[in-house]
């Protein structure tokens, strides 16, 4: 219980911290930077521990796991807050459960029951409520327009969920520091081109280059370590449930940091997403459950 609000107020920084690079760096270097740093913090580590032989057996599906589970989802949100505040962001991050209770039911063959399968139906519809309210296609003073970050973001959400069954299915057995290291290194080489094409011509100043560091060790290198270790001891599914109490922390950041204004409608929307997701996952059953195969 420790690891999981732990991880849950480490992630929660993580859009502050995005937010703050990504004005600076831009969205794929923003990426690139993060999970470069987490890996040559991680890597030293699985080299101390000897674990470097269990890296290099399995890197293909470890490196895989890395864009899918933070190289893509990194850009999609730092892409995201140049447009949309931290806070919207994290509730629209709440969908991961839901998406990684979809995806496990078509590729586990995980049994979804018509309550779970109402969740689903539930969480999507806070997901348009919340569209319907902030969607622009009208691009702001960065550029970007609210409902394209909007779908980064759901994008991002639905590789969160691929990758949380891939990794269940495949790297079962792996160590979590080999994980989280060999993913973040997958990451950095998959970044690597498109970012340094859309390096910012201008350096980037301090305080980007801190809030970079303190997400990449902390938010990425330390935090996966947690998740990793999450699912190895929890499943998936109850791992990627930390992301119900992400916005919490999220929101908290956004409004102490950021004088981000929050909404009554963002809070009944991230209520609707919350209990949608709640009840796909299985975090909430009654008596009656009727298997859907």
């Amino acid at each position: 219980m420790s690891d999981f609000v732990l991880l849950a107020a480490i992630w929660g920084s993580s859009f502050l911290f995005m937010h703050i690079g990504a004005l600076e760096f831009g969205p794929l270097p923003t990426a690139l930077v993060r999970v470069a740093i987490a890996a040559l913090f991680l890597l030293p580590l699985v080299w101390l521990r000897g674990q470097l032989p269990q890296l290099v057996k399995n890197y293909k599906k470890i490196f895989l796991v890395g864009m899918l589970n933070s190289g893509i989802p990194f850009a999609c949100y730092a892409y995201a807050l140049l447009s949309i505040s931290t806070g919207m962001s994290a509730i629209l991050n709440a969908t991961v459960p839901m998406f990684g209770a979809l995806i496990a039911w078509v590729w586990l063959r995980d049994k979804l029951t018509l309550l779970r399968m109402l969740g689903l139906l539930l969480g999507f519809a806070g997901v348009a409520m919340l569209a319907w309210d902030s969607a622009s296609f009208k691009p702001n003073a960065a550029g970007v327009a609210p409902a394209w970050a909007m779908m980064a973001c759901l994008l991002a959400c639905l590789c969160y969920g691929i990758s949380a069954s891939y990794t269940k299915r495949y790297l079962t057995g792996i160590s979590p520091l080999v994980t989280a290291a060999g993913s973040q290194m997958g990451a950095t080489l998959g970044l690597a081109l498109p970012a340094a094409w859309f390096w910012p011509t201008e350096v980037p100043g301090t305080h980007a280059w801190l809030a970079m560091l303190v997400v990449g060790v902390l938010c990425t290198g330390i935090a996966y370590i947690l998740f990793f270790r999450l699912i190895a001891n929890a499943g998936p599914q109850r791992a990627l449930s930390v992301t119900y109490l992400v916005p919490v922390f999220a929101v908290l950041y956004g409004v102490l940091f950021l004088n981000e204004h929050v909404t009554a409608w963002m809070l009944l929307c991230a209520a609707v997403i919350v209990c949608g997701t709640a009840l796909a996952t299985g975090l909430i059953k009654l008596r009656s459950r009727a298997a859907v195969y």
